[in-house]
């Protein structure tokens, strides 16, 4: 009798055992938190080679911005400007002409001054002094911008240097530590520090590249409106002669 009382609770007894410890499994699965890695925290890790990469990412995002205001000032233009232009010329006002340009703040208007105050020199004269104030004006809007491709391929550099620093730490680490057991926790966290400033650099490197991209891009646009500009003036001085004749 007692032998079949026993045999009845002991699936029981087993039952509420495996029920208990998947209790206990759960609850401990529940109390561990779940760790997740923040921006910051990774860029506290890269060490000392984070500083000059920050500093180059403030020195990216200082030209891009400064250069695209400049860049979008000059390629802001009056559709007015050419029209009254040839109006003045064709009237024989050309103080008037260079006092519109002289209030116009373009580089359009700086070319066009330039070629007006050349009017009765030889029409090859007139042209290179209008190409030449071309050109510097597209020098001026192109200040800063070997800077920031300098940027685009130094940044990586440092990240990767970073990175070659930490694992010879790493190994350092290793060959100290001798025939004793290596701690992994301590080589895996020197590698991932170690890691953080190629992921930085590459970061960097990219935005600075086609931020870089970009504003040689907007430099162009500029640069065929101002040659289309000079057209339009060479052709105005031309039309006068070929009507004469």
């Amino acid at each position: 009798m007692n032998l079949t009382i026993l045999l009845q609770t002991v699936p029981t007894t087993l039952a509420d055992s495996a029920v208990a410890a998947a209790s206990d499994v759960q609850n401990v699965a529940v109390s561990q938190p779940e760790v997740t890695l923040s921006f910051w925290d990774m860029c506290l890790k890269g060490g000392w080679m984070m500083v000059p990469l920050a500093l180059l990412f403030v020195l990216a995002v200082y030209i891009f911005i400064e250069r695209l205001v400049v860049i979008i000032k000059a390629n802001r233009e009056n559709s007015m400007f050419m029209n009254r232009i040839k109006d003045y010329v064709y009237d024989g006002k050309l103080d008037a002409a260079i006092k519109l340009c002289q209030d116009t703040d373009s580089p359009s208007a700086r070319m066009i001054e330039k070629g007006i105050t050349r009017l009765g020199r030889p029409m090859a004269d007139v042209q290179v002094a209008v190409e030449n104030v071309g050109n510097m004006e597209i020098a001026k809007l192109e200040k800063r911008l070997g800077l920031l491709a300098t940027v685009s391929g130094g940044a990586p550099m440092l990240g990767f240097l970073g990175t070659v620093l930490g694992m010879v730490q790493a190994f350092f680490e290793m060959e100290q530590a001798g025939g004793n057991t290596i701690n992994l926790s301590q080589l895996a966290g020197g590698i991932y520090t170690a890691m953080v400033t190629t992921v930085a650099g590459l970061i960097i490197g990219v935005c600075a590249y086609f931020a870089y991209n970009y504003l040689v891009g907007k430099v162009d646009s500029v640069m065929r409106r101002l040659e289309m500009r000079s057209m339009e003036f060479m052709d105005l001085l031309n039309e006068p002669a070929a009507g004469n004749k």
